[in-house]
């Protein structure tokens, strides 16, 4: 729910009918035994005792399997009701038989407790957290989950072990952000050492620039501690981030620096001079770069607040230590420049000579190819499969589409239907209209199982006409549905009453329609021709839905129509910066075109290979803003020196800024 703000629409749907019936937080445990079906002694006593364990899981409130499913039939005038497996170790041929045949003709385990072959059988485990200290309480469930999987594993090796659910990608989620950063971090911090060095060739200097990077990053995060900012996942990559922009304000002092000491400067004028030139663009892209980052706090999901936030106060750190503890590390610390021929110039100054005979075709063309590229941009189809964003290397990710190939999974999608009168879910007219609608949801592509309270009607109806098949259908009587409802409900066991699908006053049922592993899009697809249906045929019923995977689908689409004004207004300060400090509206202004391309670009290839964005890259254009300008201010601000403090002519200008900063730049 981190993903969530309180204000979401999609959050507050799900939130109201959370608490209009039991919660359905879930872990699911799925059997799929090596050999054979579930309906084998041996793997129904696995079901029978994972089940009895199960209850002790941390926040469990609900367990739900083939063991414990409350069979129901007629014995003369009498309504019996027992658990489809009373005892795993005293089951003959016949009673096999019985609850295979029970078990795959019933529409509330088919797809969803057990699959259409009987190869698979799941233990749905409902979980309420108390919503304290949820990302604690969901590891403790986690791990409760886990030693008893262990622990079965052990008894049943002949029996494959999944999980999947709601709590488990929870906790899926942050053990992924672990790992990354494990892996991730290092990499980087050392592909960027190893960077530095071999273009500084200066141990102690790239020591120096390696220090403000991880002070920069300690600070940044011990920040965000402070404020009480949480380690989500998408905030988990700050460090890299902050890794990747806090180098760059560091290189630029170096590499004025050491140019100075080459020029026969002292040490403490050669950081007096290195600063006198860089302190201002420095500046200018930490500021930019903040403001862009900023920007991010228009995103819908909170985590990527918390990430423009942290980067944001990591590039602040950044500029101060490279304006502070970085000159005085290159003051006290030999750092030697050794004389050589600049061979590195050598070519950023062909470059520099070739771009300016070649002005116009390269100015053409680039706009050519960057308009071209842009205008491919709506091409792209917002859509995402949030399941997805586990690697398929990752045991979450393993597990949850194992579960999704034999039995209904993560996606769902909740309707909530209200009679209009308490006990009103009795009602034949409201009954044959939830019927109609189920009906249809069964037949719509990609629904794997729907659970409406219509079965359970229908089966008691049966069981009160002495099983006869011919009356499974609705009871026809108002009064006769609400005693078959009340005789029921007094014979169930605790932990398993129809609050899960029923409200209390009996005037709403919750309709569950689970999916396979599907798009947003199709998700969304799904829920509006449900909507439509309603409209047409059940007016009174109409709905919308709500779930996660509804919350999910919608929060991209959500989260680009917030960023395009969070992007609008993070270039409306950022240029406006630049034609303050640059003092030149037009400098200002043209300075848009290489801000705002790159990202344009970037898109339109992303288009031609892919085709999707999903929620991650929604923010991508905020966040490129913040990293690109870095590049224009350095090289602006180095042809506007040149211009106005040395008198050069345009060309000379430009000489002179691809030859002190173009090197850094690449």
């Amino acid at each position: 729910r981190v993903f969530f703000s309180k204000e979401n629409p999609s959050l507050t749907a799900f939130e109201n009918l959370q608490d209009t019936y039991t919660r359905n937080d879930n872990v699911l445990i799925m059997l799929l035994p090596r050999s054979g079906t579930v309906f084998d002694p041996h793997v129904l006593k696995a079901v029978q005792e994972l089940t009895e364990k199960a209850w002790q899981v941390p926040y469990s409130s609900r367990v739900d399997s083939l063991s414990n499913f409350q069979h129901t039939w007629a014995e003369g005038d009498d309504l019996m009701v027992e658990d489809l497996v009373p005892d795993a170790d005293q089951l003959s041929g016949e009673d096999l038989e019985r609850i295979r045949s029970v078990a795959l003709h019933e529409p509330l385990l088919v797809n969803r407790i057990v699959s259409p072959d009987g190869r698979a059988t799941g233990v749905n485990i409902t979980i309420e957290l108390p919503g304290k200290d949820p990302t604690r309480e969901g590891k403790e469930v986690m791990a409760h989950v886990h030693r008893l999987v262990d622990e079965m594993r052990a008894r049943y090796p002949d029996i494959d072990w999944y999980l999947s659910g709601i709590v488990v990608m929870n906790e899926a989620f942050p053990r992924a952000t672990q790992d990354d950063m494990k892996h991730l971090v290092p990499l980087a911090f050392l592909a960027i050492v190893i960077g530095l060095w071999l273009f500084l060739r200066t141990a102690l200097g790239t020591l120096g620039v390696v220090l403000v990077i991880l002070f920069s990053i300690i600070m940044a995060m011990g920040s965000a501690g402070w404020l009480g900012i949480r380690l989500t996942p998408p905030a988990a990559s700050a460090p890299t981030l902050i890794l990747t922009l806090a180098v760059a304000d560091g290189v630029h002092f170096l590499i004025t620096y050491m140019f100075s000491l080459r020029q026969g400067q002292s040490r403490h004028e050669a950081v007096v001079e290195s600063l006198r030139i860089n302190f201002h663009p420095i500046f200018l892209t930490s500021l930019t770069t903040v403001i862009g980052f900023l920007s991010m706090n228009f995103s819908d999901a909170p985590p990527f607040h918390d990430l423009g936030n942290i980067v944001a106060m990591g590039v602040t750190w950044a500029f101060v230590l490279s304006v502070t503890f970085l000159p005085a590390w290159a003051a006290i610390m030999p750092i030697r420049a050794r004389a050589r021929k600049e061979r590195q110039h050598l070519w950023i100054d062909g470059l520099a000579d070739f771009v300016i005979r070649r002005r116009r075709p390269l100015l053409a063309g680039g706009l050519a190819l960057g308009l071209g590229l842009s205008a491919l941009v709506p091409k792209n189809e917002l859509n995402d499969v949030f399941v997805h964003y586990f690697d398929e290397t990752m045991t979450f990710r393993q597990h949850a589409d194992m579960v999704d190939k034999h039995l209904a999974g993560l996606y769902f999608i909740d309707f909530s239907l209200d009679s209009g009168e308490a006990g009103g879910v009795a009602d034949p007219e409201f009954l044959r209209q939830v019927e109609a609608f189920a009906n249809w949801l069964r037949k719509q592509p990609g629904v794997r199982h729907v659970a409406s309270i219509t079965d359970v009607f229908k089966r008691l109806n049966r069981n009160m006409h002495g099983d006869d098949p011919a009356w499974y259908r609705l009871p026809e009587q108002r009064d006769l549905a609400a005693q078959y409802l009340l005789l029921y409900e007094m014979s169930l066991p605790y932990g398993l009453d129809l609050n899960n699908q029923i409200n209390v006053d009996k005037s709403a049922t919750r309709l569950s329609v689970q999916l396979e592993i599907m798009s947003t899009n199709e998700v969304l697809d799904l829920e509006r021709r449900a909507e439509a249906w309603l409209k047409a045929n059940a007016p009174k019923l109409a709905t919308r839905g709500a779930s996660p995977t509804i919350m999910f689908a919608n929060i991209g689409k959500r989260n680009i129509r917030s960023m395009l004004l969070g992007t609008t207004v993070a270039l409306v300060l950022i240029s406006l910066v630049l034609v303050f400090a640059l003092r030149s509206l037009k400098l200002g202004l043209i300075s848009l075109l290489p801000n705002l391309l790159p990202a344009g670009m970037a898109f339109g290839i992303w288009a031609l290979l892919v085709g999707e964005v999903g929620l991650a890259l929604s923010v991508v254009t905020s966040m490129s803003l913040g990293i690109v300008v870095d590049d224009t201010v350095h090289f602006l601000s180095k042809y506007v020196r040149a211009r106005r403090e040395q008198g050069l002519a345009p060309e000379e200008a430009v000489r002179y800024a691809f030859h002190n900063v173009g090197v850094a730049l690449f």
